[in-house]
């Protein structure tokens, strides 16, 4: 049996509110050999080393076939793309005239897209046999808005920089509402800093030393 979650999010919407949404708890992870003793059970017809030589087969031809530019649809299973990302410390170009563009070097694999099948959500579906567990509530803040502005712009002219972590830590706020309120920080006049950078590289740092 499985033990689903309900878990407090910020309505990305700016209403103020909050939204439930519900996520399985994963108990452990379970291992390669762990599963392939599932798979080549006693009477299933398939042994240990045919499932070693499927899963290695597979974990070598699909990265070889993906970086061809293949999508790989498994049956069952689903679908196989890779994702394109600009490599580290390379900013992502425009379409303005007489910027400099980005070529083939500065671009790399960032991750692998997966979509399941219809087939493989269904199957698991039906396997699915759900309990309540606990309710997950959404991290608030002993602060108001403003007196959380105001620590941010006295981080920001005590240090270098501020990242998003360090601004959750300050406030009490989670990362990701942490992450929501500094944007919205950051284009106010009074707010006394700015973003700089961009994604997972973006910090926040004083208008007057910036």
């Amino acid at each position: 049996m499985a033990r689903y979650i309900k878990k407090e999010i910020a309505d990305l919407n700016g209403t103020g509110k909050t939204q439930a949404y519900y996520t399985i708890q994963t108990w452990r992870k379970m291992s390669h050999d762990e599963f392939i003793d599932k798979c080549a059970f006693a009477g299933s017809g398939v042994t240990r080393a045919m499932m070693d030589a499927v899963l290695a087969t597979l974990a070598d031809q699909l990265p070889r076939l993906l970086g061809m530019g293949y999508s790989v649809s498994l049956d069952g299973l689903g679908t196989f793309r890779a994702k394109l990302g600009l490599k580290k410390d390379k900013e992502q170009d425009t379409f303005e005239e007489g910027e400099q563009k980005r070529n083939a070097q500065s671009i790399a694999v960032s991750g692998i897209r997966f979509r399941a099948s219809k087939e493989l959500i269904r199957k698991t579906d039906r396997e699915c046999d759900l309990e309540r567990g606990e309710d997950c509530r959404l991290r608030t803040s002993q602060y108001s808005l403003e007196e959380r502005m105001a620590l941010a712009k006295e981080y920001v002219t005590q240090r270098p920089f501020m990242r998003v972590k360090d601004y959750a830590a300050l406030t009490g706020l989670s990362q990701s509402k942490a992450s929501i309120e500094l944007r919205q920080l950051a284009q106010r006049p009074d707010a006394g800093f700015k973003a700089q950078g961009r994604g997972t590289h973006m910090v926040y740092v004083s208008r007057e030393t910036a």
